[in-house]
């Protein structure tokens, strides 16, 4: 690392948990965020200014003026804009070591397949099932960590999933594909701004962590927000040995 570098991250380097070799892991790092919009928006944020040294940004949307109450990439003189350009613009004022690559398009097949291919962390930060499903699935394939993120109204949630660990879910045992769970939109039912920011920056929390190697990440667990109570609670998530997606992957 530069003397820069280790000024700049010196408040990591701080840290037993992390240490230089802990932030050089960070540095090394190349993050997938999967929408760059309310929950894609604090993740990047962190991430950048952590110093992951490569986000890809993927998204296909224009920022709208509907977005910027939460989507905090994106500042008013950017709507029409394409948001990962103007993510990736934001993100460079952050810190310009961050080395973003912008992809302008809901990524599915087999890019969906070559990015979580080359990625060392995937945050889901989409808002829609489909997507959601299709990144678990790549990331199973592939042995790849994935956060995964929601906010809708004042309720929040956060978990990872790991295939890599032999008793983890994968996405899929959660939310089986084609289930009876109903798809809702922040469009039709609002989000409150900054749950987004708080389960955003958690996303950011947990793939930092499973870069560095420290501390115990949500891994079996899915925790929720009741931002209205602003109360956390934990619930273990076990892995279905049945499961369509992950259960060919891994020996029981």
């Amino acid at each position: 690392m530069t003397d820069e570098q280790l000024l700049r991250y010196s408040r990591h380097i701080l840290l037993p948990q992390i240490g230089v070799e802990g932030q050089q892991n960070i540095v090394a790092a190349r993050a997938l965020i999967v929408g760059a919009g309310g929950l894609g928006s604090p993740a990047a944020y962190y991430l950048a200014a952590a110093g992951v040294g490569t986000l890809v940004l993927a998204d296909g949307d224009t920022v709208d003026l509907t977005n910027l109450q939460r989507q905090i990439l994106h500042m008013s003189d950017a709507v029409g804009r394409l948001k990962v350009e103007s993510g990736r613009d934001t993100l460079a004022r952050i810190n310009p070591e961050c080395r973003v690559l912008p992809i302008a398009e809901r990524l599915t097949g087999e890019r969906l397949e070559a990015e979580v291919a080359a990625a060392d962390i995937v945050l889901d930060c989409s808002d829609n099932f489909a997507t959601r499903h299709a990144i678990n699935r790549a990331c199973v394939r592939h042995a790849k960590p994935l956060v995964s993120g929601a906010a809708i109204r004042f309720d929040g949630q956060v978990a990872v999933f790991d295939s890599r660990r032999d008793h983890a879910p994968c996405y899929n045992c959660l939310f089986p594909e084609g289930g009876d769970v109903e798809e809702v939109r922040c469009a039709v039912m609002g989000v409150f701004a900054p749950l987004t920011g708080i389960i955003g920056a958690t996303q950011a929390a947990e793939a930092l962590k499973l870069l560095i190697g420290c501390g115990e990440p949500l891994a079996g667990r899915l925790l929720l927000l009741d931002g209205l109570a602003m109360e956390w609670r934990a619930i273990a998530v076990p892995r279905d040995p049945a499961c369509a997606v992950c259960s060919a992957h891994r020996p029981d």
